[in-house]
């Protein structure tokens, strides 16, 4: 077969459009379905179905696409191998993670890595959910629980702590807390329910049983941002609490929630370069912050 076309159809199917993939291939989008065409042809079978929304693979397409990834996979990996893979790396790198991990954890320190690394191109999808690996949604993925199944290295980073956090004007307003029962009088900032992605995210019972939450939403981030305007209370890693000093932890020697961290890449990619070495990159970082993501901050602290 043609590399050039199946280079085209696994443009498309990682863009969704011509234009995209043209763009990924340095080509104009017309060369891009002619070289869909021409595939097409040569295997006598359709692989794309086009619609106003985008491009799709079928069936056969679907297939084809996995034996040509394998293709391309095994020579990125040859040429890494032949060239010396750690004097340079270049390439993109998409890492998948958890909204908060990604943009106030990793975020401020990839500079490092592309200090280092000046040909690398890092792209962070940092959104409440899960990623898979195996259908490329990422090339690396942070993730809250081991995945139980697929042809894939899995690692254990890092435990993380989160705990209870109200602004300090709203505890000024608001009764004390002095035990558990106390937090049952206030109001409470947590996950919509039936969008939590994965059960680690589902502690609201671990603190306070039968407690509804007032103001809800998918994102850390914005519950941090309520909980900082004086919405009420809200459970939060410590690593993220402590960026905000107007934040201030209540009975942090009762309530002490433990969450994990697993890193998930390919079989078939763990020893790409670019793959390798950003993973890599991750667990040093995550390894060098442990006091940090185990214990609050003093800015947080009462008192």
């Amino acid at each position: 077969m043609n590399w050039d076309y199946l280079q085209a159809l696994i443009a498309v199917a990682r863009g969704g459009t011509l234009s995209a993939a043209a763009k990924t291939l340095g080509v104009k989008h017309s060369t891009v379905s002619r070289h869909l065409a021409g595939l097409e042809k040569d295997i006598r079978t359709q692989l794309v179905i086009r619609s106003p929304g985008g491009l799709k693979l079928t069936d056969a397409g679907l297939r084809l696409l996995e034996a040509a990834e394998t293709m391309e996979l095994q020579a990125q990996t040859a040429q890494d191998e032949i060239s010396g893979r750690d004097v340079s790396i270049s390439g993109t790198v998409r890492v998948g993670a958890p909204d908060a991990f990604g943009a106030f954890f990793l975020a401020p320190r990839l500079i490092r890595l592309l200090d280092q690394q000046p040909g690398l191109t890092v792209q962070l999808v940092a959104t409440p959910r899960s990623f898979n690996v195996t259908k490329r949604e990422a090339d690396i993925a942070i993730a809250l629980t081991m995945p139980e199944r697929g042809r894939l290295v899995t690692r254990k980073m890092a435990v993380y702590g989160l705990g209870v956090y109200g602004s300090a004007a709203y505890l000024a307003r608001h009764p004390s807390i002095e035990k558990i029962e106390d937090l049952k009088r206030h109001r409470f900032i947590n996950y919509i329910d039936d969008l939590i992605f994965t059960r680690e995210l589902d502690y609201m019972d671990e603190v306070a049983a039968g407690v509804h939450a007032a103001f809800q939403s998918s994102n850390l981030i914005a519950q941090m941002q309520a909980a900082r305007a004086g919405l009420g209370l809200c459970i939060l890693p410590y690593f993220l609490a402590g960026t905000c000093a107007d934040l201030k932890i209540v009975l942090p020697d009762t309530v002490q929630l433990v969450r994990s961290w697993w890193i998930i890449v390919q079989e078939e990619q763990k020893n790409l370069s670019r793959v390798r070495i950003t993973a890599d990159f991750i667990t040093h970082e995550v390894a060098r912050e442990t006091q940090t993501l185990m214990q609050p901050s003093p800015l947080n602290l009462v008192g």
